[in-house]
């Protein structure tokens, strides 16, 4: 089996290599972005393992030797999985990895907003010395959290949160009632919304959800609420969050992924009541080790058996 990392903003990929040699499965590497340079370096590739490169139907069709694509990563929305269906191309990724970094990190941001940490920092900076600079603040034990999606991440991120705020509210219409722990209360998207102080989003980015954070849900909020992202960028309609904070809708915006990475000179970055980081909710030494050695697992185990270790599309080549 031939393998192609298409491409990786990691310093080096030495540890895959070494897993895919130990297997006796030859790997070669590229830093491929778009579907003309997929093809051109995957024309001898039986699996690709990669991280943002675009695997579309173009891309399936012109590589009939192409049997597998093992994603960087617990989504999978770089790939075309309705193509790969379609193309008979096993899909997989890496779900469980990670999940404590980055709820932690939705709860940092999420304390960070509630208690104007960041706004605190910024007024300091420009010569303001008041606690009261970035406006009042709310008692976090008298808060609800809202969580929109109730997966790994979410479940984690609402077991951490109970214990800083009073209520903890989930939507997830694709979880039984069984399935949300005894203090989460599941309401449905708008009553999330419109009773939550900050919404944390914990979602797959697909048709369903994207831009689902939008002007009409916005609207819905109290006065000075917050959103957190830590999911996926394309959840979040940024024009209407822009026009949420301006209208003081919401209190504050705390974003770790954004539609555009990076967001170059977008308002964003200049607004006053943001948070962003790099896309790094999910990082720690240990996690990216996790990350990396299941997606390359994920092709070693189907070169051995037909399946990878993760199955998000079933195959047929």
């Amino acid at each position: 089996m031939n393998v192609l990392i298409t491409d990786y903003d990691f310093p080096d990929v030495a540890l895959e290599l070494d897993l895919f040699r130990a297997a006796g499965i030859d790997v070669t590497t590229a830093q491929c972005k778009t579907e003309d340079q997929l093809i051109e370096a995957g024309r001898d590739a039986d699996a690709f393992l990669l991280q943002y490169a675009p695997a579309t139907r173009r891309v399936f069709e012109a590589l009939p030797r192409l049997k597998i694509v093992s994603r960087y990563g617990a989504g999978f929305d770089t790939i075309n999985t309705d193509d790969a269906r379609a193309c008979g191309v096993w899909v997989g990724n890496s779900p469980d990895y990670g999940v404590h970094e980055v709820a932690s990190h939705a709860l940092a941001m999420a304390l960070n907003l509630t208690r104007h940490l960041s706004f605190y920092d910024r007024d300091i900076r420009d010569g303001k010395w008041h606690y009261l600079t970035p406006g009042v603040l709310k008692r976090p034990s008298n808060m609800t959290v809202g969580i929109l999606g109730l997966g790994r991440i979410g479940k984690r991120f609402a077991h951490i949160a109970r214990e800083t705020f009073g209520k903890v509210i989930a939507c997830d219409p694709y979880l039984m009632a069984y399935d949300f722990p005894p203090y989460v209360n599941r309401v449905d998207l708008d009553t999330l919304f419109a009773s939550a102080d900050i919404v944390s989003l914990h979602t797959p980015l697909n048709d369903e959800t994207r831009n689902i954070v939008n002007a009409r849900v916005l609207g819905l909020m109290k006065p000075g609420s917050y959103v957190v992202n830590t999911a996926r960028g394309g959840l979040v309609n940024v024009d209407d969050a822009l026009q949420a904070l301006d209208s003081g809708r919401l209190g504050g915006l705390a974003l770790d992924v954004l539609p555009t990475e990076p967001p170059g000179d977008h308002p964003l970055v200049r607004h006053p009541r943001t948070i962003l980081t790099p896309h790094a909710a999910f990082f720690s030494r240990e996690a990216e080790k996790e990350l990396r050695s299941k997606a390359a697992q994920n092709i070693i185990t189907f070169a051995r058996t037909g399946r990878p270790d993760y199955v998000v599309i079933e195959g047929a080549r």
